[in-house]
């Protein structure tokens, strides 16, 4: 027969690593300062999206973004020329369709605006401001970007996107030029 220290027999040996009550108490500590650490992570992720405050709005109202119906051409910095074409189903739709290139032949997409219990939305985003020359849209959602669309002149418009940091990705902003399309 093997002798074995009483130690050994109570909390040594690998199979009983944790057993010794010095240990458990040290494991369980670890653990715990990892689950909060890991629980104020997501909670600092979580409170720094603030759900929008959308901008009550009417059918009326909405008539002050007719400027943007009509077919138009977007560039931005690094970014290859893309095509849409903007239309107002009734006086409370705004039908956004993307479009393969600038023949319009082919929608790759279709993008509905529709103002519901006061609130225009798309089910992802919704409208926060109007004004006679600009709207604004925030995410429902953390993680995606806001974005305003601004007449600049009957023929042109920017959109600005801008976004906050998300995860591994930095805040940012990109803007592109919309001219009207074809040029006329």
């Amino acid at each position: 027969m093997i002798k074995m220290h009483a130690s050994q027999r109570v909390y040594g040996g690998p199979r009983q690593m944790f057993t010794s009550p010095f240990r458990q108490l040290l494991c369980a500590r670890f653990l715990t300062v990892v689950l909060l650490l890991s629980l104020a992570a997501c909670g600092r992720e979580q409170q720094s999206f603030q759900p929008p405050k959308p901008k009550t709005l009417t059918a009326a109202e909405l008539q002050k973004l007719r400027w943007i119906e009509g077919s138009w051409r977007g560039t931005g910095v690094n970014q290859p020329p893309f095509f849409e074409r903007y239309r107002f189903e009734n006086d409370s739709t705004l039908t956004v369709d993307h479009l393969e290139d600038e023949s319009f032949g082919k929608v790759t997409s279709t993008s509905r605006y529709e103002l519901k219990n006061g609130q225009f939305q798309d089910g992802r985003y919704v409208a926060t401001a109007l004004d006679d020359n600009s709207i604004s849209f925030e995410p429902l959602k953390a993680g995606s970007n806001s974005f305003v669309w601004k007449r600049e002149s009957k023929d042109a418009w920017t959109a600005r996107l801008s976004w906050q940091a998300y995860g591994n990705r930095p805040a940012g902003e990109r803007t592109y030029q919309m001219e009207r399309w074809p040029k006329q």
